[in-house]
């Protein structure tokens, strides 16, 4: 690589900068973090991404072979039981039949289980904008909300910590350089450009649906 060369995980990253800022402000997220939901309010999020990362890793397990993609699946990143405890904790023991996805939900799983199919440069774009976030702003995030709604120990935010990952940032560090090693030539690394915009498109489609849920000014939370 010459010296004026950027890496691939930087052009990630600068292409997707102003997608990623569109999905930090949405109204429902800046609601979440500053404790203005009820618990039915951060519920609601914790059904879509259950929705969200069952097919995410249902397309993990067709990807963990590949030798693009494959690479990428580590099952420290694995979120469904985290989120099966929180819902549990959350909704009761009955919280399958009560998990209500939005349209904009069901169209992001719909993306993730076609290209989870097909495609490992576009797999790794969802793959990457979902975990790479969890593993940044996801945990500020979980702070959050564990101290806004009271949850204490693995009880309501399980989502958001990553027991098996004790040096997020070394990871991220680690992932990146896994990124700037793909073996994909310029259409391959253009599909999975293109494809990061999609999965942030996707997401913050997920949380306008839920904006309904943010309280308006003077009613209570």
């Amino acid at each position: 690589m010459s010296p004026t060369s950027t890496l691939f995980s930087a052009e990630l990253r600068a292409a997707s900068a102003e997608a990623h800022q569109g999905a930090e402000s949405q109204r429902y997220v800046c609601a979440l973090v500053a404790g203005d939901l009820d618990r039915a309010g951060y519920a609601a999020l914790v059904m879509q991404h259950h929705v969200i990362y069952e097919a995410l890793e249902g397309a993990a397990e067709a990807m963990r072979h590949d030798p693009v993609a494959g690479p990428f699946v580590d099952d420290a990143l694995t979120r469904l039981p985290a989120l099966a405890a929180d819902l549990e904790f959350l909704l009761g023991a009955d919280w399958r039949r009560r998990i209500e996805p939005t349209p904009a939900t069901v169209s992001y799983a719909g993306r993730l289980r076609a290209v989870g199919a097909d495609s490992p440069e576009r797999f790794v774009a969802h793959h990457y904008t979902r975990y790479l976030g969890d593993l940044s702003g996801g945990l500020h995030i979980g702070r959050s909300l564990a101290r806004h709604h009271g949850l204490t120990g693995d009880a309501g935010a399980a989502f958001y910590r990553f027991d098996r990952i004790t040096d997020p940032k070394a990871y991220k560090d680690a992932y990146r350089a896994r990124l700037d090693d793909l073996p994909l030539d310029e259409a391959g690394r253009a599909a999975l450009r293109d494809e990061v915009l999609v999965a942030y498109r996707h997401n913050t489609e997920v949380l306008a649906a839920l904006s309904g849920l943010v309280p308006t000014a003077g009613a209570a939370a």
